[in-house]
């Protein structure tokens, strides 16, 4: 097969993978009311997802300089399973700092995969890398949008201790990914570029881009902990709840598939700008209103949230060209992870001034974001090639 034609299988597999793994990456917050519940505080809870953040996230560029030097294809299948394993036991674990150190631990794992999986993607996609990454990434946030839709339920039903029995998706994943993914990267690897010589004449710009990144997803990462909390305040059921979060990310993950495609005929740069600025009016909407218009606000709010992702990770590998896993672990790992280690700042102000004061600020982030991405120089329309 001419390495010019995507080999679709590969890129399903991977693709399916991430949604596993990213069902992962929303599980301490799903499962925050029933910590709460069970007697956690809402700053401890919310520090929980800031520990995991930090490996889960900052760590990602390291991963992904060791792609860039040599494939580490193990990362994939060995970093799902970890995590997968370490994540099962939250439930049954009773101590907070071995809680602690357990999430923090789990991190890892999809520290290793994020890097790993997006150089493989690029590298089985032949000329489509834009649409198969779009893909990608977009079946991640699917698998963030669904944790709360199968979680809720089942630990409504069976209690919180019944969590280990989840650990059977990440084997699952891992088994899939062992059969299929590519046994190289991307080929021959020439040396990439050393990143202080990548990052001459970008440093600035690709600085703004990791403040925007941070910024839309402290509000990502906010409203997925402290939303399901404020509207079980407001009277709202947990399983409605849960249905809810689920409306809003879904939306979210089609959103971030329509920015991928619009970014490619409009330019980076508007789309980045013009859906940021978009998103608060839209949350500010939804909490003012009621019925299935509230409904569809929130489906709104949160595509417009996201419909900047893939195009920002585009645009730091356009600056990094030649150390494009280390772009992604920088807008896919560090950049998101600084806005998550937020969170639990976040959780001391809902439990000093109420989660009311927390959810207003979190809706009004995406603004000074949407401005800060006005003074980027990168992102302009790159023209696409004939058969692209």
């Amino acid at each position: 097969m001419s390495m010019d034609q995507p080999r679709k299988g590969k890129v399903l597999s991977i693709s399916l993978a991430h949604v596993v793994n990213d069902w992962y990456m929303n599980y301490i917050q799903t499962l925050l009311p029933f910590l709460v519940a069970a007697g956690l505080g809402v700053s401890k809870g919310a520090f929980l997802i800031s520990a995991f953040t930090i490996t889960s996230s900052l760590l990602q560029p390291v991963a992904g300089y060791l792609v860039d030097q040599k494939n580490q294809r193990w990362m994939v299948y060995l970093g799902t399973l970890w995590m997968a394993g370490l994540l099962s036991l939250v439930g049954v674990v009773k101590s907070y700092p071995l809680l602690v150190l357990l999430v923090t631990l789990a991190g890892l794992g999809t520290a290793a995969f994020h890097p790993q999986a997006s150089s493989m993607v690029s590298a089985v996609s032949g000329r489509r890398k834009g649409l198969f990454q779009a893909l990608f990434i977009t079946s991640g946030n699917i698998g963030w949008a669904l944790t709360p839709l199968m979680l809720v339920p089942f630990v409504l039903h069976y209690g919180i201790e019944a969590s280990p029995v989840f650990v059977l998706l990440g084997v699952a994943a891992a088994l899939l990914l062992w059969l299929t993914a590519p046994r190289v990267a991307a080929g021959p690897k020439a040396a990439p570029a050393p990143l202080r010589e990548a990052l001459n004449g970008v440093r600035g710009d690709l600085s703004r881009l990791v403040l925007v990144v941070a910024t839309r997803h402290l509000t990502y990462f906010g409203m997925v902990s402290f939303l399901p909390l404020y509207l079980q305040q407001q009277g709202v059921p947990l399983v409605n709840v849960s249905r809810l979060i689920f409306l809003m990310l879904f939306a979210g993950a089609l959103g971030g598939l329509a920015g991928g495609y619009l970014s490619d005929l409009l330019g980076r740069k508007p789309v980045i700008v013009g859906s940021l600025l978009l998103t608060s009016p839209f949350f500010y909407l939804f909490l003012n209103t009621a019925g299935i218009l509230s409904q569809v606000l929130l489906a709104l709010a949160g595509a417009f949230l996201m419909a900047s992702f893939s195009v920002t990770v585009v645009v730091a590998q356009e600056m990094l060209n030649k150390n494009s896993a280390v772009a992604s672990g920088l807008m896919m790992g560090f950049a998101i992870g600084a806005g998550g280690l937020g969170v639990g700042l976040v959780g001391l102000l809902a439990e000093h001034w109420g989660l009311g004061l927390a959810i207003q600020m979190l809706f009004l982030l995406p603004l000074p974001a949407g401005l800060m991405a006005l003074s980027l120089k990168g992102g302009r329309k790159v023209p696409t090639a004939a058969g692209a």
